[in-house]
């Protein structure tokens, strides 16, 4: 049996149904309805049942099915006006729009068609005495569509200067067609100059923002706002998302990511909308997202990825080779419909233009998580090649051993190209040892065997300094391998053996001070493997260049773990013979290269080296102080020499004591060092680490703008380097929590969604997943999605309740009640407000315990309590609150509970008032506001003890009793606490909102008791 009934019930099912998600399950219900309506034999029934089919097949993806409702509409119209109330005339009138511009989007409708109809608009408008200006504006839509662009320039002027009324669409959707116009026209800085009241909130309406923002995108890339655009596509996404018949801006998205260097997260919103790749109800905007579509695969085709699956229309699998084609092909077909209808190649032309689109930016981070759809290309200088186009073997060994000299990056890839062009090549001795020696060094531990193949072939060679160095760099790589004290008694005979031939001149001062390095080197580890350790010097993850530091030939990536890895791992003390032993051998490098280094990169590198192993050493005696100094001057050394990027890892341990001697202006000072010194050779995750250690401290001084930034880069970096779900989560929840300090609610809750995928307790602490959803609970109750909100608040509040602290745990119970009350769950409020209650009383807090019984008190009155419920519970609130301050002794927290009493009578007064309109006999409303006035006076009272604190709350109550005085009756009464609260701010400043506020309602209740 039905449940309409009567015209009232169908009205609230209509209503219903309006508030439901788009899409064709409220297309079929209000199918439904119109039956229902059809049944009850009330024109004016079927005339709104009609208008609501129109109204949700409008905003879905079945806009094709709005003609039909609407011709019975304008028949019955014709035939019968009379029927159609004020509002349904109205109606009529404007979804003449809807049809016009439906038809444009039906390629099926003729062009002649939609012209007839113009006409039709025009005559129908004019005889209902509306201005042209909505008519214009259609114009200009069908030329601008077809490609008549001097005819839409024409409309477009008539549309502007034609009278605004009832029929013109609103401030904010005719904002948007102009701004789009203007894009159409080259005029990418005057769309946005128009869209900005849009953009700014001025103007809104159910799909705007929502377009402007997608419209936006490609205006703000192609003009290098790329800030503006990603908050843009952050923000305009959310807002479109949940919305079926917005499949054109969704496409503007799509589009967005893949212009950006975001095609994985392109990809992800693919995946999102199955549906838009076959619904047919609107074949413009399924023209608009298959282009995207297009736009997105063919890149991936072109970097080999054509055979990678990705989502595409249901019921089979599809690769990006073959969604590409499928797209394009369909694309094609589909503009090639618009344009045989329309008479021109405009549609067409447009379409090939947009799916033909290069990227705009590489890669622009968003913040969201998202990953390189192929790797991204390393940025290795080109191998020399001959004129037949080989690899030129003469010039590789040229630029090897240049990069190798000048300890450049890349040196050891381009030693690695040399190994390969040498195969099968007659190379003397010598390059066959470097060749070794190279390779060994880019094996690290697993290099021993050709370091010692590297040292026969330059003894070969006539260099027995350079093969007494590559065995002593075999040695420092036994010893990385954990073999420490043979490497030790390894490199002490080379060390006898390295001297005597330097004093003979039998070989130079770099040969020398490369065996004398080695043998610091495993000194230094010794030391860091000799027990007890005591605490460690205060460190940071590695965020150093991926070189590491300068090895003999070449950076060695191994040689900085004993001064990188190991010093935060052990230690020794000053009086440890292993520790006296490594830094004499340490201080006998300075002697040797300092004074000798000149030019020669290698020997300055050396040094500086030797003073970050004096560093570790002060740390490991406890000095920190010492320590951060010689870490600065290692730094300072390496800057010095030409090669900034191996001073990175001393400023990251410069940072880490100046963090923790209390020093964040020093921390910070080091950290922008690091990022500037190492510049693009710091690998990823060291760029990552970096920028989310210059959040944290620039957060720390209140540069929210800025920590931002770098938190934003270090999630973006930390995307590159495979650490999405690690570090990345880290990043994207510290960006949240900045981002919302900025109050760009909508962008914050982005990327704190994208954080909890990745956030967990085992990985990241429970404190950070709660943080993140207690961020995400602030952001969405700004953005008024309450309900959603109260789902965060409470998983927060489920994992904080099994901390040994309570705070957390009954603030954010609190936090979900507010949340629950605000969307209407008022049983579920409740019991969120009894368990914070409960938790504010545990932990001695009575304010807060008050404030849950007044917010209860109130949900009484909205709920199945009523009146008697909620009176009960708010005097419950003043006995617990006189019960706290009667106990206090502290005059600070009486002053605090005093207020706080206060504010409970003022609004017990006001629950009083307002459960009057409950009583049917006039003598209990009066009795309700005889007890509502007590209330007001004690309050006022109270807050006059408060002083200049208290004045504004207490001429607020003076004038709620004033107007309760006047309901009784009591006109005297009400016109003396007006002219109280006028006294009370006699002299007082016009400016203060409050005291204009108060005077200008305490002159009305004069005026209005006629004295």
């Amino acid at each position: 049996m039905s449940d309409i009934t009567d015209f009232d019930a169908l009205r609230r099912a209509m209503a219903e149904n309006s508030e439901q998600p788009e899409g064709p399950a409220r297309n079929a219900r209000a199918e439904q309805l119109l039956a229902e309506a059809e049944g009850l034999g009330i024109a004016l029934a079927v005339i709104e049942a009609l208008g609501h089919q129109l109204k949700v097949y409008n905003y879905s993806s079945e806009k094709d099915k709005m003609f039909v409702p609407f011709a019975r509409l304008l028949r019955m119209w014709d035939e019968r006006p009379e029927d159609f109330d004020e509002y349904e005339a109205h109606s009529l009138h404007w979804v003449f729009k809807w049809m016009s511009a439906g038809m444009l989007d039906q390629p099926h409708v003729p062009l002649a068609s939609i012209e007839k109809w113009l006409g039709e608009m025009a005559h129908r408008y004019r005889l209902a005495g509306h201005s042209e200006r909505a008519v214009r504006s259609a114009e200009f839509s069908v030329a601008e569509h077809i490609g008549d662009l001097p005819r839409a320039e024409r409309a477009y002027a008539a549309w502007l200067a034609a009278d605004r009324d009832r029929m013109a669409d609103c401030h904010a959707c005719e904002l948007h067609g102009q701004g789009t116009w203007q894009v159409t026209c080259g005029r990418d800085a005057e769309a946005l100059e128009l869209w900005r009241p849009v953009l700014e909130g001025e103007f809104t309406c159910a799909h705007e923002p929502h377009t402007v923002l997608a419209s936006s995108l490609g205006p703000l890339l192609r003009l290098g706002r790329v800030d503006e655009a990603r908050a843009h596509h952050l923000r305009g996404f959310r807002l479109v998302r949940p919305m079926e018949s917005m499949r054109g801006a969704y496409a503007d998205h799509v589009e967005f990511c893949a212009l950006t260097g975001n095609e994985a997260r392109a990809l992800e919103l693919l995946a999102e909308r199955p549906a838009y790749f076959t619904d047919t109800g609107q074949p413009r905007s399924r023209l608009d997202f298959l282009a995207v579509v297009t736009l997105l695969m063919d890149p991936l085709t072109g970097l080999g990825l054509a055979g990678q699956r990705v989502p595409g229309p249901a019921g089979r699998t599809w690769t990006a080779g073959e969604l590409a084609a499928h797209a394009r092909a369909e694309t094609l077909a589909l503009a090639e419909r618009f344009d045989r209808r329309n008479g021109t190649s405009y549609v067409g032309d447009r379409a090939r233009a947009r799916m033909a689109q290069r990227p705009l930016v590489d890669r622009l981070p968003l913040g969201v998580r998202s990953v390189r759809a192929a790797p991204a290309p390393v940025a290795a200088p080109p191998a020399p090649r001959a004129h037949d186009g080989e690899p030129d073997l003469a010039a590789l060994l040229t630029e090897a051993r240049r990069l190798s000299e000048s300890l450049r990056p890349h040196a050891l890839e381009a030693w690695a190209a040399v190994s390969q062009a040498a195969r099968g090549a007659g190379l003397d001795p010598r390059d066959r040892a470097e060749i070794a020696d190279h390779e060994a060094m880019a094996l690290g531990q697993e290099g021993i065997e050709l370091f010692e193949r590297a040292a026969e072939l330059y003894a070969e060679a006539g260099d027995p300094g350079e093969a007494l160095a590559a065995r002593a760099r075999g040695a420092y790589a036994r010893a990385l391998a954990g073999d420490t004290a043979t490497a030790l008694e390894t490199v002490t005979a080379l060390y006898d053996e390295a001297l005597a031939l330097y004093a003979g001149e039998a070989t130079g001062v770099r040969q020398t001070a490369s065996v004398v390095m080695s043998r610091a080197r495993i000194l230094m580890r010794h030391a860091h493997e000799a027990p007890p350790p005591p605490p460690p010097v205060p460190r940071r993850t590695r965020s150093g260049p991926g070189t590491a530091a300068p090895g003999d030939a070449a950076p060695d990536p191994s040689s900085q773990d004993t001064a990188a890895t190991e010093a935060a791992a052990r230690g020794g003390s000053a009086s440890d013979p292993a520790v006296v032993e490594a830094e004499r051998a340490v201080r006998e490098v300075l002697a040797l290269v300092e004074g000798r280094a000149g030019d020669d990169v290698r020997l300055a590198a050396r040094g500086a080296e030797a003073r970050g192993m004096l560093a570790e050493l002060a740390g490991l005696r406890g000095d920190a102080g010492r320590a951060a100094e010689l870490f600065r001057q290692a730094a300072d050394a390496y800057a010095s020499a030409g090669v900034p990027w191996f001073a990175v890892e001393y400023e990251v341990q410069v940072a880490a004591l100046a963090h923790e001697a209390g020093d964040p202006a020093g921390a910070e000072r080091a950290l922008r060092s690091a990022l500037e010194h190492g510049g693009p050779y710091v690998e990823p995750v060291g760029r990552a680490q970096l920028h989310l250690q210059l959040a944290e401290v620039t957060g720390g001084r209140g540069d929210a703008e800025e920590a931002a930034e770098h938190a934003l880069q270090a999630a973006h970096w930390a995307d590159e380097a495979g650490e999405s779900g690690t570090l990345g989560a880290w990043a994207r929840q510290q960006l949240g929590g900045f981002l919302l300090l900025r109050g760009r609610h909508a962008e914050a809750a982005e990327v704190l969604e994208s954080a909890l995928a990745d956030l967990s307790a085992d990985t990241h602490g429970d404190g950070a997943v709660v943080q993140a959803q207690w961020w995400l609970g602030d952001c969405l109750g700004e953005l008024g999605d309450h309900r959603a909100a109260a789902e965060h608040r409470l998983r927060a509040a489920e994992i904080a309740r099994h901390w040994p602290e309570q705070q957390d745990h009954a603030t954010l119970a609190h936090l979900a009640a507010e949340s629950l009350s605000r969307a209407g769950l008022l049983e579920e409020a409740d019991q969120a407000y009894a368990r914070a209650g409960e938790l504010w009383r545990a932990l001695g807090n009575p304010a807060f315990l008050v404030r849950s019984l007044r917010a209860r008190g109130w949900l009484a009155l909205r709920g199945e309590g009523g009146a008697e419920g909620a009176r009960e519970l708010m005097a419950e609130s003043v006995r617990e609150c006189e019960r706290a301050l009667h106990g206090a002794a502290d005059p600070v927290e009486r002053e605090q509970l005093t207020g706080e009493l206060a504010h409970t009578h003022r609004q017990f007064g006001d629950l009083l008032a307002r459960s009057a309109a409950e009583e049917a006999e006039d003598a209990a409303i009066r009795g309700a506001f005889e007890a509502a006035l007590v209330q007001m006076d004690r309050a006022a009272a109270l807050f006059g003890t408060l002083g200049a604190d208290g004045l504004h709350d207490r001429t607020g109550a003076e004038l709620a009793a004033g107007w309760l005085e006047a309901d009784l009756g009591r006109t005297a009464g009400a016109a003396s606490r007006a002219r109280g609260v006028l006294a009370a701010y006699e002299g007082a400043d016009g400016a203060d909102e409050t005291v204009r506020a108060r005077r200008a309602e305490a002159a009305q209740m004069l005026e209005q008791e006629g004295t």
